[in-house]
């Protein structure tokens, strides 16, 4: 039943099949996968350390800056409330976390060498909030963008498009879908957040839209919204094959 299914499937001239990835597309997604492993599990890491200082009355913030700055200081100060044993074993976790942050950089770095370097992904970072990891991430899923037709399919596969149930003639639009590639659809949003932090200096039709989308929406929505339109532009710059023309507002009086 499979290999008829298949083959009537192959025969009908409107079915879209799934391009091939290409050898550079498979190097840059195992460099991605590889770098979301290390991250996990320096995330993992740094909230176990956490954990264990917590229970003895220690807090120090979230994030791996203020480890590294609080850590070798807290190792060495004799007066906080930790036997030698628990020293001995946060010694222990602070030099794992040091090699898989340095780890995590290298990749890291070599993922900048190859966004600096492939003509598609210099053309994806001219796109405000699109970085090394977001331009990479999205030439190694979808390459020249052959797989869509629009920038809206893209945007679905990225699960990034609202649901939508509709019943009695009316159409109801819920939540995202959010299926898709969860990876780049993350980095999306984390693309919409950082050109949302720098939206004021942007003159750009892009920039007043997400300024005019601000005024009106929740901020959740408005990244979602951001992110959004950052992957059709995405799209439409690796489906044509040019550079990101922003596009200057006139001012009027």
């Amino acid at each position: 039943m499979e290999a008829e299914a298949t083959a009537e499937a192959g025969a009908r001239q409107n079915m879209r099949f799934v391009p091939i990835k290409t050898a550079d597309q498979l190097d840059l997604q195992a460099l991605h996968r590889m770098r979301e492993r290390l991250v996990h599990r320096r995330t993992a890491l740094i909230n176990q350390i956490r954990g264990f200082l917590l229970e003895r009355g220690i807090v120090f913030a979230k994030g791996p800056a203020n480890l590294r700055k609080q850590m070798p200081s807290l190792l060495e100060d004799v007066e906080q409330n930790i036997t030698p044993r628990m020293r001995t074993l946060l010694d222990h976790l602070w030099q794992e976390w040091k090699t898989l942050n340095s780890d995590v950089e290298c990749v890291s770095q070599d993922i900048e060498t190859i966004a600096s370097q492939d003509a598609a992904c210099q053309r994806l970072r001219q796109i405000p909030g699109v970085g090394p990891l977001v331009s990479t991430a999205t030439v190694a899923a979808i390459g020249n963008g052959a797989a869509f037709r629009k920038g809206r399919e893209f945007a679905a596969w990225l699960g990034l498009i609202p649901r939508q149930h509709s019943t009695g003639g009316k159409a109801r639009l819920l939540g995202i879908s959010k299926r898709g590639s969860i990876y780049l659809r993350c980095l999306f949003i984390h693309g919409a957040r950082a050109m949302l932090l720098r939206v004021k200096y942007d003159t750009g039709r892009l920039g007043q839209w997400a300024r005019q989308l601000e005024l009106r929406a929740p901020r959740n929505k408005v990244v979602v919204a951001v992110a959004n339109k950052l992957a059709r532009i995405a799209w439409a710059v690796l489906a044509k094959g040019q550079d990101y023309r922003p596009g200057a507002v006139v001012a009027t009086a």
